[in-house]
């Protein structure tokens, strides 16, 4: 009768975790109550958002429930993350970028776009830096080492805390980046809304940028705030590697490096989603000896013998599933526009097969390897387009045609 969490879903990590195998580990299924959830979610969250906020569109803040809460709730701490349906709106765009279909865009765009009015409305200019910043705001969930920042007592839970509210945190300003973009993408897809993309480009342009801070790490604040909790379990700040694809090892070495750096300061240990996410982080940084460290700990340290993974006591289960993406990443990446293949293979996986993981761009992929080298890469699509593969230093540009299936052999990837 009095669940933990008092059983909602929370929205500042746990639930999207619970969706990050879906795509790539061809379950795309499984996240259709998500999608449903969204559809339905707008309208508690235009209520939420025009009698809170006097704005349009529609917000989910860091928690809701079977009753589709929308508002602000457990406490400043938590309720003034307001960007919670806008994180869970990036994870239409990647199911639509799994499997392009325009009907499907059809459907999302206009839970998109409410969620992109609602920040439209909301953002306001920074008084010193000039830039467009969420305010007020906060950081999932860790609180900042600022000056004056004291133990307040909270009435609502009964805790001491420190004030942890702020403007402009790093994870706001690269959900809505990726917000923004999607929306201004699919309205070109769709031929519609061009004031408003023209509008979004322009906002987008003027969010507070990330930046890197004295000790070589991403920070997690505009300021260059250390943090009240060095090893805290949440990676709020590094959303823009993962889930998101706004630094790349390729694309943006030096925030790449310093997204590196704010991980070590992290130390190797947390609750299960925590570790769950570093091994995601890991991968992405295509270090698969790393990530596969994180993925032996999750297992050994914190997770239950149902496999239930364990987050301050509490059994959850979204490090396992958050471990099964990572289990994926570390072999199939396909978040740059080209299909990685084993990117960040372990010494300790020296020779093994998968099949049936997913690409961006609506392919199919079964990979086998032995001596920690590629054997093989089956290419199934199910759309007629172009397809680019790389493995190592090589790469491969495909062509295919729906339904059609290519063979590449080997480190040089030949289709012969």
């Amino acid at each position: 009768m009095n669940p933990k969490w008092d059983s909602k879903f929370t929205v500042n990590i746990n639930l999207p975790m619970n969706y990050w195998p879906a795509e790539v580990a061809n379950l795309a299924e499984c996240a259709e109550p998500l999608v449903d959830m969204l559809c339905e979610i707008t309208a508690p969250g235009a209520y939420t958002a025009r009698h809170s906020y006097g704005a349009r569109g529609w917000v989910l803040h860091q928690n809701t429930d079977l009753w589709w809460a929308t508002a602000p709730m457990d406490g400043p701490s938590w309720g003034t993350f307001s960007t919670g349906g806008a994180w869970l709106c990036t994870h239409l765009w990647q199911h639509y970028l799994y499997r392009p279909d325009r009907k499907f865009l059809e459907r999302i765009y206009p839970v998109l776009k409410g969620s992109a009015l609602f920040f439209v409305d909301t953002l306001v200019e920074h008084p010193r830096e000039k830039v467009l910043v969420t305010c007020p705001a906060t950081s999932p969930e860790n609180t900042p080492q600022r000056p004056g920042n004291r133990p307040i007592h909270d009435e609502i839970i009964g805790w001491e805390i420190v004030p942890n509210i702020c403007a402009g945190p790093t994870m706001d300003m690269q959900i809505l980046r990726d917000l923004f973009g999607h929306v201004i993408a699919a309205s070109e897809i769709l031929d519609t809304d061009e004031a408003l993309r023209k509008q979004l480009v322009e906002l987008r342009s003027r969010l507070a940028p990330m930046r890197i801070g004295r000790h070589g790490q991403l920070q997690e604040w505009m300021e260059d705030w250390d943090s009240t909790e060095p090893e805290h379990r949440h990676f709020s700040h590094l959303w823009g590697m993962y889930p998101s694809c706004q630094i790349d090892v390729d694309a943006t070495p030096r925030l790449a490096r310093a997204v590196g750096k704010s991980l070590a300061m992290r130390g190797d240990y947390g609750t299960g989603f925590s570790m769950a996410w570093k091994m995601n982080l890991r991968a992405r940084l295509r270090d698969g000896d790393y990530a596969h460290r994180m993925f032996r700990n999750l297992i050994e340290k914190q997770t239950c013998p149902n496999l239930f993974s364990i987050c301050l006591t509490t059994p959850q289960v979204d490090g396992t599933f958050g471990a099964c993406a990572g289990i994926a990443e570390m072999l199939l990446q396909s978040h740059v526009g080209e299909i990685r293949l084993l990117p960040a293979l372990p010494k300790a996986w020296p020779e093994g097969s998968v099949r049936g993981l997913r690409a961006r761009g609506g392919f199919q992929v079964d990979l086998r390897w032995k001596d920690s080298q590629l054997v093989s890469a089956t290419i199934h699509s199910e759309f007629d387009g172009p397809c680019k593969v790389s493995y190592g230093e090589k790469t491969e540009e495909l062509n295919l045609r729906a339904g059609e299936t290519c063979i590449l052999r080997g480190a040089e990837l030949s289709s012969k």
